[in-house]
């Protein structure tokens, strides 16, 4: 069997301008890196504003387990069908974090027959985009440093710096760090912290940022600390974000790669969505919208944060209204829901799928709550019975929901046959979009984190930390109650205690830590134990890459 990195390694590539011109881009229109790769410019922008947009499909999934599900792999699989029955479609990805890349979940561009490539050159270092955004972080925390050290006219207190650095790698060493240590000259001592990249306020920016000019407001509200009075003081008022947008000016513009069978694909931004919003970006998705009669995109991790998020904040802030969500589950990752261990997932077990496809079922509950339409699909496994597949099926349509097998890890696009034509009949279906948002957004914080813990995760309420309590109460008085919700919660179980699977009952989320991202427009809550810098895993996926004698990549996957 052959490794996802050696079928991408095998495939001949379209150059990167005939893959353009499909779906009706001059080659002017964009802005080269090499053969494989290239930008969307500002002029293709405007150019396409006026163009209608076609249908928006969000391609979602149950809680990730160690057994996988093949979210994006089933995106780029139904985008590859699409095309297969003569669809105008693109896929709108995330790019990858060199985090994860090195640490334990691998890449993000997909797998088997349903991958983007340029593989290796996606899950490493791409078009600089989130190297541009580690810069524009680490230069605001330089200049915030230094005005403190140069005299400090704005009053900063050192002891209420909220700006923290970033890097784009686990790195569990540099959570909690002192700077400034040394001479008088090399700066003020304090205690810093750092977060990763993809959890970055700059990185949700660029993601939820209509162009240059909204890029620099958001960029102008960050909030990097406040002063001796209580009171914030801003990347503004450090005269920051010209430098800032300098950095940024190439990055905020949508990356264009392809398929493995040349469908085109915008793959830009990378929130992580368990402890950021975990969208791509908005200026790829409404560019996928005019560009295509059908934009498949995804959400990170599970339905209960990447897709909540995906509505609740992306959609809500950028005007975006999806007309059908496709909700990916295994036949596996249910049974390990259902507690079989990862090394007995291949045996039919019919009762651990039945205790297990709760949690399935939740996020059913859960996507119906927007008033939209849900297509199951089961990413196939070859160890998978038809005694559970039909299991699945009937307790899908038992809940109102189309079912499809995608089988597009081993034949591509051929395989994503049936899962597209559902979609289409979906699409073609629904008369009205009725599409809603969880909550108003004049409810009150306390009552939004709460809603989002009651109805989307099912917990019994809410428990806020003394501090969290000051800090929600401290948020609405400085006039951020409106803006929406980013929960920071383990991606593994809907509660906050990653051990608990399938559909727990009879908990509380616990909120420990509250803030605003004034220039992203959110306030996130930490809850449990979420670290905002990862740690590497006791082996790593780094110990397995390699360069060979020819130079190409190997253990990349």
């Amino acid at each position: 069997m052959k490794t996802d990195i050696q079928i991408a390694q095998e495939n001949k590539m379209e150059l990167i301008k005939n893959v353009a011109a499909s779906i009706g881009i001059a080659e002017d229109e964009l802005e080269l890196y090499g053969k494989y790769k290239a930008k969307l410019s500002d002029e293709l922008e405007e150019k396409t504003r006026d163009n209608p947009n076609g249908k928006l499909v969000l391609v979602t999934a149950i809680n990730p387990t160690p057994a996988g599900e093949g979210k994006t792999t089933i995106t780029v699989g139904l985008g590859q069908a699409m095309a297969k029955l003569g669809q105008k479609a693109m896929i709108a990805l995330r790019e990858p974090s060199l985090g994860p890349c090195f640490g334990i979940k691998g890449g993000a561009a997909g797998g088997g027959y349903a991958q983007v490539v340029p593989m290796e050159e996606l899950n490493l270092h791409f078009t600089g985009d989130f190297h541009a955004i580690t810069s524009a972080n680490n230069l605001l925390a330089a200049l915030l440093d230094n005005h403190i050290q140069q005299g400090n006219t704005l009053g900063i207190d050192p002891r209420q710096v909220v700006w923290k650095r970033c890097l784009d790698m686990n790195d569990r060493v540099l959570r909690n760090v002192v700077v400034g240590l040394g001479a008088k000259a090399d700066g003020v001592v304090r205690e810093d912290h750092f977060v990763i990249t993809v959890a970055s306020e700059i990185m949700a920016i660029l993601c939820l940022a209509d162009d240059i000019n909204d890029l620099k407001q958001r960029l102008s509200k960050i909030i990097v600390a406040y002063n001796y009075q209580g009171e914030p003081v801003t990347a503004e008022d450090l005269h920051a974000v010209g430098a800032m947008t300098a950095l940024l000016k190439d990055a905020i513009k949508p990356n264009l790669i392809q398929t493995l069978e040349h469908t085109p694909a915008l793959v830009h931004g990378g929130p992580f969505a368990n402890i950021a919003h975990g969208c791509n970006s908005v200026r790829a998705t409404k560019m996928a919208l005019k560009l295509s009669d059908i934009a498949i995109t995804e959400a990170g991790f599970g339905a209960d944060l990447g897709a909540e998020k995906f509505f609740d904040i992306k959609c809500r802030k950028a005007g975006l209204k999806p007309d059908a969500v496709v909700l990916v589950a295994t036949v596996r990752a249910l049974k390990y829901n259902g507690g079989v261990a990862k090394a007995d997932l291949s045996n039919e077990n019919l009762d651990a799928l039945k205790k297990g496809i709760v949690n399935l079922g939740k996020h059913i509950e859960n996507i119906q709550k927007y008033h939209l339409p849900v297509i199951v699909t089961l990413n196939a496994f070859s160890a998978d019975t038809e005694m559970e597949i039909a299991f699945v099926e009937e307790y899908c349509k038992e809940r109102g929901c189309e079912f499809a097998l995608a089988k597009v890890w081993e034949k591509g696009g051929e395989g994503g046959i049936e899962l597209a034509k559902k979609v289409l009949d979906v699409l073609d279906n629904t008369k009205e979009n009725d599409f809603q948002v969880l909550y108003p957004d004049e409810m009150s914080l306390d009552k939004k984190i709460e809603t989002i813990a009651k109805e989307i995760y099912g917990a019994d309420g809410v428990e806020f930390s003394a501090a969290a309590k000051k800090q929600l109460e401290k948020i609405e008085g400085m006039g951020f109650a409106n803006l929406p919700v980013c929960m920071a919660k383990n991606q593994y179980s809907l509660s906050d205690d990653a051990t608990l699977l399938g559909r727990p009952e009879g908990f509380k989320i616990h909120i420990r830590e509250v803030y605003v991202n004034a220039g992203a427009g959110f306030v996130v809550a930490l809850t449990g134990t979420v670290m905002t810098m990862p740690g590497l895993p006791k082996v790593p996926a780094a110990n397995n890459i390699d360069v060979d004698e020819n130079g190409t990549i190997v253990g990349l996957f």
